[in-house]
């Protein structure tokens, strides 16, 4: 049966530290408003941008945002569908982690509807969620260096099943779900059971993986930005683990994720006004407008915002519009106004 080879190494135990912090505060932050949904949607465009970018797609991420609201744009056919195609995946993941038949198992099935969902329309319907049948090699889409020659088509049904059986007979607690996701995310690019659309898979299937694991985070993360950002790190990371052991690429790994959690712990912390707000709310969410966050965001900043530094602020909105954003957020309990003249103060309760 298969098992992974790999060393918990500082490096690991360090990043996965950064990841459950991060991931608790995420969690339990009281100000995570009716953005929520802003930072999902968000995280949704960098994964179905950068997830096709780094394999070659050239729309930028505004043009990737446009496709995905049904705008038009031009550019090449095949990159306005893998963007659709990327998209309609991250739905299916959605569907995944919420289905109670599959019992928060990966299955072979559910593999090569991922991949069917990732190629429709770039690759011939009897190549859609169906394994390979030839040989492949992969490359590195950055430099065209073949990083690694995947197992004969022959072996691919045989090694999927026996990877799956392992993966889906994880105890609890047994391997931490960063640590499978980031063996699912090497071990399916390394089998590459199809024809094209390996990565897209692999990536969505590693993501999958810690859904099911309640690690989620309430999907406000994209690890698809941070292979982007270095293609040439991502493939060199990938390309280490040929020898066997999966040290380094899980290092690699988990240090992603916690970077990409970190910038969103961040974000989070500063929409949060401070660590006894939930206690004063009862543990109640408060909803604001955008301005009404960026106000407090300011005022964490600086310490105070005074009618003077509204025009900068908010250019455009009026100076009766901001202060009754101001008095809702007084009225919720989260800002104090000191003085009474355009001189006043607010700041943080």
């Amino acid at each position: 049966m298969y098992s992974p080879k790999y060393t918990i190494s500082n490096k690991i135990l360090t990043n996965i530290g950064i990841v459950e912090a991060a991931r608790e505060v995420i969690i339990n932050a009281p100000l995570v408003p009716a953005y929520e949904k802003k930072f999902r949607e968000e995280a949704i465009v960098r994964t179905v941008h950068h997830g096709t970018h780094i394999e070659g797609n050239e729309l930028n991420i505004t043009e990737a945002s446009a496709v995905l609201r049904g705008q038009q744009v031009v550019g090449k056919d095949r990159d306005i569908q893998e963007v659709i195609n990327y998209r309609n995946v991250v739905n299916y993941l959605d569907y995944l982690a919420t289905d109670s038949e599959s019992k928060g198992k990966i299955t072979e099935a559910a593999v090569k509807k991922i991949h069917s969902f990732t190629v429709e329309k770039i690759l011939p319907s009897e190549q859609c969620g169906v394994y390979r049948k030839t040989q492949v090699v992969v490359k590195n889409s950055v430099t065209g260096e073949i990083t690694f020659r995947p197992p004969p088509a022959i072996e691919v049904p045989f090694q999927m099943e026996d990877f799956l059986a392992w993966l889906n007979s994880l105890g609890q607690d047994e391997v931490h779900p960063v640590i499978a996701a980031g063996i699912t995310h090497y071990e399916l690019v390394r089998i590459h059971p199809f024809v094209d659309g390996n990565g897209r898979m692999a990536r969505s299937a590693a993501t999958l993986v810690l859904f099911l694991e309640n690690y989620d985070i309430k999907k406000f993360f994209s690890l698809e930005e941070y292979y982007d950002r270095d293609a040439a790190a991502y493939y060199e990371a990938l390309k280490s683990a040929k020898s066997g052991d999966l040290t380094f690429w899980l290092e690699y790994f988990t240090l992603g994720l916690s970077i990409e959690l970190t910038r969103i712990k961040d974000k989070v912390q500063r929409l949060s006004t401070d660590l006894h707000l939930k206690e004063k709310l009862g543990g109640k969410q408060v909803f604001l407008s955008e301005r009404q966050i960026a106000a407090i965001e300011y005022i964490q900043r600086v310490g105070y915002l005074q009618n003077q530094s509204f025009p900068d602020l908010f250019p455009k909105i009026s100076e009766d519009t901001v202060l009754r954003d101001l008095k809702d957020l007084m009225k919720k309990g989260l800002v104090q106004r000191k003085g009474k003249t355009k001189a006043a103060r607010y700041i943080l309760r």
